[in-house]
């Protein structure tokens, strides 16, 4: 009997260790996911800061992009820095496409903070675009243009010289329904 008992004595003490050891394990993958949702927490909250810094720092951007074409566009001299358009303009010219510059540059900094959507910013587009100074203005500095590419602002230039071509094909005068957003980013 003694042996009998020593045997259930040692199955009851290898499971209590078994049981002691599972025990252990799930403090230790509790302790573990908690630690796991404290560091996604702490990730979630460096992100958005890195995104809100983001916007800071764009919203900044184009302040200071305002008051140098705000200079600009007072002051006749400064504005011949800024002539680097295809062409001879005239100063009243020059001040139209530096206002024009601004009117776009608003608008691709809305698109890039998330103020607006693709789909609105083409619609945007489309309404800024109905003036021939701001069509002017874009013809006029395609090749600057043409010197960036793989960016945010490529793709929507290569939209907006597509959406341009659609208004000027159009055969109906109700240039708002004229063209569509394009599904490629």
């Amino acid at each position: 009997m003694a042996t009998r008992e020593f045997g259930i004595r040692g199955l009851g003490a290898v499971a209590a260790t078994g049981l002691g050891m599972a025990a252990g394990a799930l403090i230790a993958m509790a302790a573990q996911r908690q630690t796991l949702a404290s560091l996604r927490v702490r990730l979630e909250h460096l992100e958005l800061a890195a995104h809100s810094q983001q916007h800071t720092d764009l919203a900044h951007q184009q302040r200071l992009h305002w008051e140098l074409l705000s200079k600009a566009i007072d002051d006749p001299e400064l504005a011949e820095v800024l002539d680097l358009y295809e062409g001879t303009i005239s100063p009243k010219q020059r001040r139209q496409y530096i206002f024009a510059n601004a009117l776009y540059t608003n608008l691709l900094f809305y698109y890039r903070i998330g103020n607006l959507s693709r789909d609105e910013f083409f619609k945007h587009a489309r309404g800024i675009f109905q003036s021939p100074i701001v069509r002017e203005y874009w013809y006029a500095t395609r090749q600057q243009r043409a010197s960036i590419s793989d960016t945010d602002e490529a793709a929507l230039g290569l939209m907006v010289d597509e959406l341009l071509r659609q208004l000027e094909d159009a055969e109906s005068e109700e240039w708002w329904v004229v063209g569509e957003t394009p599904d490629t980013p």
